[in-house]
C-alpha cells in the first residue's frame, strides 16, 4: 500500500520552470505555489506564460505540466498629501516637494540606502524589477527598509534593451504594486547606456495607450523630447552625461533648449558627480533631478545626499531669483567717483 502512496504522489507533481530554473512541486494553483515558496502574495506579480496573472485571481489560476513562471518583486510609491508650498512641483497630477529623484542601487545595503533617502530629502525613488529569489524567499526586501506608503516607488526598466522588454517589465511591475506612474529607459547598448530612441519612442505609445503614464529617459535632443510628450511622456528625463560616469552637465544649451519648449516637466536623469552639477541642472530651469551613482558611490554616501539636497534646492533658487547678465569686461561694483 505505501508504494502505491507513493507513486500516486510522484504522478501528482508538476514539472515547472520557475524564474527560470526548474521546479517540481504538488501545488496545484499559483496561490498555493506562493504559499509554498513561502512568499506572501501581496508583494509578488505572477507571470504565467507570458500572461499577467491577476493577484486576485492567484487561488482559482491552475498549474499545468510545464507550465513557465516569472515571479518578481521590487528591488533597490503610493501616493501622499503635500503640505501647501509656493514651490512644488506636479507631474500627471501628483505633487511633490522635493525636486530631487534618487535610485535605490549600488548601496552596501538596504539600510544605508534607507537612510540616504532620509538625509536627501527625496519623496520618489526608482526601483528595479527583479526576480524573487525562491531559493531564499524569506530575504530582505526594499520594501522592509522603504515603506512605499511614505516614498513614491517608480519602477523603472534599467537594463531593458528592447521596447518589448521594457513593456513586458512594466506590466509586471504595475501587477505587483499597482503603480502606474513608471519610468521607461530602453538602451541601445551597453558601453555607453545610451537611449535606443526608436525602441524609447515604441515603448512610450503602447505604454500611454495602456494607461501607464511614463516618464522617459532620452538623449539630450530638444526635438526627440518633443516627440517623446507627443506620445504621450509625463515627464522627459535627458541625460546630463553617461549613465554612472559622473562628467555632469555636458551640454547645457540642448538641455535649456528642452526645458523651453516642454509642456511636461523636464528632468536630469544620468551623468551628476557631484552637488554643483545637481546645482547646474536646476539653474538651467529644470523641475528636478535624478540621481544614483552619485550619492551611492560617494566616500559617504548619506553626507552626499544631504549635499545634493541642499545642491537642488540652492539651484532653485536661483533660477528663480535670475542670474545676473554676463559682460565681457569688468564692471565694478563699487563707484569710481568720489574716490580719494
Amino acid at each position: 500500500m505505501g508504494g502505491i502512496a507513493i507513486s500516486q504522489r510522484m504522478a501528482a507533481t508538476l514539472s515547472l520552470t520557475v524564474n527560470g530554473e526548474n521546479l517540481r512541486t504538488l501545488s496545484a494553483t499559483i496561490a498555493q505555489l506562493v504559499t509554498e515558496l513561502q512568499l506572501a502574495p501581496e508583494k509578488v506579480a505572477v507571470e504565467r506564460n507570458g500572461a499577467i496573472v491577476p493577484r486576485s485571481t492567484f487561488g482559482e489560476a491552475p498549474l499545468a505540466e510545464g507550465d513557465v513562471l516569472e515571479i518578481v518583486h521590487f528591488v533597490g510609491g503610493g501616493d501622499h498629501a503635500v503640505p501647501p508650498s509656493a514651490d512644488t512641483w506636479s507631474v500627471a497630477g501628483r505633487t511633490f516637494q522635493s525636486r530631487l529623484i534618487v535610485g535605490t542601487g549600488k548601496y552596501r545595503d538596504f539600510a544605508e540606502n534607507a537612510a540616504a533617502l532620509e538625509a536627501s530629502g527625496a519623496e520618489i525613488v526608482t526601483v528595479a524589477v527583479r526576480r524573487v529569489n525562491v531559493s531564499d524567499p524569506k530575504a530582505p526586501m526594499l520594501t522592509d527598509f522603504i515603506d512605499p506608503k511614505k516614498t513614491t516607488y517608480l519602477p523603472n526598466t534599467a537594463g531593458c534593451f528592447t521596447a518589448d522588454e521594457a513593456i513586458r517589465t512594466l506590466r509586471l511591475a504595475r501587477e505587483a504594486g499597482g503603480w502606474d506612474l513608471v519610468k521607461l529607459e530602453v538602451l541601445g547598448e551597453a558601453r555607453t547606456l545610451y537611449p535606443d530612441m526608436r525602441e524609447t519612442l515604441k515603448a512610450t505609445e503602447v505604454l500611454a495607450k495602456e494607461g501607464f503614464l511614463p516618464m522617459v529617459y532620452c538623449v539630450d535632443d530638444p526635438i526627440a523630447a518633443k516627440q517623446l510628450e507627443e506620445a504621450g511622456a509625463v515627464a522627459v528625463m535627458p541625460l546630463g552625461a553617461p549613465i554612472g560616469s559622473g562628467l555632469g552637465i555636458q551640454n547645457r544649451v540642448t538641455i535649456r533648449l528642452i526645458v523651453e519648449g516642454a509642456s511636461v516637466p523636464v528632468l536630469v536623469d544620468a551623468g551628476v558627480g557631484t552637488a554643483s552639477d545637481a546645482a547646474v541642472a536646476m539653474e538651467l530651469g529644470c523641475d528636478g533631478v535624478l540621481m544614483n551613482t552619485a550619492i551611492a558611490e560617494a566616500k559617504e554616501p548619506i553626507r552626499m545626499a544631504r549635499a545634493m539636497k541642499l545642491a537642488v534646492e540652492a539651484g532653485r533658487e536661483a533660477y528663480l531669483a535670475g542670474r545676473m547678465g554676463t559682460r565681457k569686461y569688468a564692471d565694478p561694483s563699487s563707484p569710481l567717483s568720489g574716490l580719494i
